[in-house]
């Protein structure tokens, strides 16, 4: 099993660079940011882990630069979005941006995504909520038809452009693995249609092994084979025994959260979960 390391990139944490550096330099085999465009005053929203939203939410750096500035200064560590909003983000310009971190990477990077649970974050973006998981298929579609073609075009409800170049093009063909966030029986579905590995918060759902059991089924029955599928667990618990369970079930990653504080306090934090690493290699 492959350790990973889940931090938000704040303003005012231990920076990208330093972090991705410190991951590489302990062994860990991939570093991941999530993100927030921003973060509405409003709370019509609330937080999925209750009570008030923690700062860091609203502090993070821009995803993108943040994985760039981890993958310049590192030569092994793989550099993750966990998760990126895309639905709030424009298709086009994403999709350079997620090929130009994988170019300049030479071929590091794991697109995470995920269906967002603020709804006055993406309406600001132009995302109705209740419309948010068909925004992202077609901008998923839209960026694969860049990605691959010289002249791509695409045209949805949603998303829709008359054919043009866009360079460059990722290292990973056909695309950076994608990997999506979702439990829902409509999200294990999405995992199979259009994506290449599932990667949920495992701190929220106690029957991991039922759920990875049921999108195996699924894959099966949409022709796919199951193991086509990597499966990567956010927030996983730091237990030698956990781990090798869910190394059993077929889990590839685990990914562990930390809190997102400077450098002196960080750094025994990560020798801490690195202690785990030649235990479940």
């Amino acid at each position: 099993m492959k350790l990973g390391i889940e931090m938000f990139a704040t303003d005012y944490a231990i920076r990208p660079d330093e972090l991705a550096v410190a991951c590489e330099e302990r062994g860990f085999e991939s570093v991941w940011f999530p993100e927030h465009t921003h973060i509405p005053t409003s709370r019509k929203s609330p937080f999925p882990g209750g009570g008030d939203l923690p700062q860091e939410y609203s502090h993070t750096h821009d995803l993108f630069v943040a994985l760039m500035a981890a993958a310049a200064v590192t030569s092994t560590i793989k550099v993750g979005s966990g998760i990126c909003l895309a639905m709030e983000r424009d298709p086009i310009t994403m999709a350079k941006e997620v090929a130009s971190v994988d170019q300049l990477s030479d071929g590091r990077l794991i697109f995470g995504i995920g269906g967002g649970w603020n709804a006055e974050e993406m309406e600001n973006h132009g995302t109705p909520f209740k419309k948010r998981w068909k925004v992202l298929r077609e901008k998923i579609e839209a960026m694969k038809e860049i990605w691959t073609k010289e002249a791509a075009e695409y045209h949805g409800e949603f998303v829709d452009f008359d054919p043009i170049w866009s360079y460059p093009k990722p290292v990973q063909q056909p695309n950076p693995p994608i990997v999506l966030g979702s439990h829902t029986s409509n999200g294990l579905d999405r995992v199979v249609r259009y994506c290449d590995g599932w990667i949920p918060n495992a701190r929220r759902y106690k029957d991991i092994p039922g759920i990875i059991a049921d999108l195996h089924d699924r894959a099966r029955k949409a022709g796919r084979k199951p193991e086509s599928i990597s499966i990567s667990l956010l927030g996983a618990p730091n237990e030698e025994d956990t781990l090798k369970e869910y190394q059993d079930m077929g889990v590839e990653r685990a990914i562990f959260f930390v809190p997102p504080v400077e450098k002196e306090k960080m750094l025994p934090i990560l020798d801490e979960h690195a202690g785990l690493i030649a235990k479940v290699a």
